[in-house]
């Protein structure tokens, strides 16, 4: 008897695979039809992305915003702070939390492009989604998660996916259907395995909140000196607590947060408005140029000069590159 409903369960893995593999290609095609070419593309639907890619990626860093993000074809390397998740068709990728990330794809090429799409929320959503659940997922702890995780693909969150994609087809329906089937997307998150990890950043009373605030605290003023103590009392926190909680959900500390937010900035502004280390520096906060200079150096590889340098050859010789991840996207 056991034997038999082994082979039962294995049997209905392989027809939920099989589901997910044939609803993959679909979505596949479907990218490939609404991008036609290399890039981030904003869709017709609000929050919906598309994005597509034929060449293998130099690392691309920048701020994340909350989103899910699928792959349909091909796979996707993201680092925070010093952790490495890789998705592909197989998962999806949550970030529930505006944060730093570094990522890029290593397996695209003109015959088979790397296709993906990430569609953005707002904790309001979560928190709409879960006033109509009946049982919402509640945590196991009090105790944040990271602000970015990976989950197994199910058939009805790709089949929810796949309809919102499609309405790209009828775009007079897109205003009435495409709340409604956002909304079942999240829905399907929420009462999936990984569903209280989401619920966490809606949940008023929780840390995960008070982070979210220390973070927005930290993006809108991170060229301002830091005094941890200052924050956690913005957020109504000890110090400590602040620390532990924030490096839960982003793997590092408030100070390291600030720092990298600094860099991707400065990187930013010499990109667009072309002009030297120094002054970048300074217009972020930083009072030392030898110091900019060192942790630029340290966080990207290479001086900031020849990192310019080289990022504006890359303009020039290719076209952008395709994000499918909230990665700089």
């Amino acid at each position: 008897m056991l034997t038999t409903f082994k082979r039962a369960e294995q049997g209905d893995r392989s027809a939920e695979q099989m589901q997910i593999t044939v609803m993959r290609a679909e979505l596949a095609t479907e990218i490939e039809r609404f991008t036609g070419t290399d890039g981030s593309h904003v869709s017709a639907i609000p929050g919906l992305h598309l994005a597509r890619t034929t060449r293998c990626q130099m690392p691309a860093h920048g701020i994340t915003q909350p989103a899910v993000c699928l792959m349909a074809q091909g796979s996707k390397r993201v680092r925070l702070h010093d952790e490495v998740y890789i998705y592909d068709g197989n998962e999806y990728l949550i970030v529930s939390q505006n944060l730093p990330v570094c990522a890029h794809t290593t397996d695209a090429t003109e015959d088979n492009p790397v296709l993906g799409l990430r569609i953005d929320f707002q904790p309001k959503d979560i928190a709409s989604a879960l006033l109509q659940m009946g049982s919402p997922p509640r945590p196991p702890s009090d105790k944040p998660e990271r602000g970015l995780f990976t989950g197994e693909l199910f058939p009805a969150l790709l089949d929810a996916v796949l309809r919102l994609v499609s309405l790209l087809h009828t775009p007079a329906d897109i205003p009435s259907l495409a709340p409604l089937y956002q909304r079942e997307i999240l829905y399907r998150l929420l009462a999936g395995p990984e569903g209280w990890r989401l619920a966490q950043l809606a949940t008023t009373d929780g840390h995960s909140l008070r982070i979210a605030r220390a973070i927005q605290r930290l993006q809108a003023r991170f060229n301002e000196p830091l005094l941890v103590e200052d924050l956690a009392r913005e957020v109504h926190m000890s110090v400590s607590s602040l620390h532990a909680h924030f490096k839960a959900v982003t793997a590092m500390s408030p100070l390291q947060f600030q720092k990298q937010l600094r860099l991707q900035e400065a990187r930013r502004i010499m990109l667009s408005e072309r002009v030297d280390a120094g002054t970048a520096g300074h217009r972020v906060g930083y009072e030392s140029q030898s110091q900019f200079n060192r942790e630029y150096s340290r966080f990207f590889g290479a001086p900031p000069a020849r990192d310019i340098k080289r990022l504006l050859e890359e303009q020039l010789g290719a076209a952008p590159a395709a994000v499918a991840a909230p990665a700089g996207s």
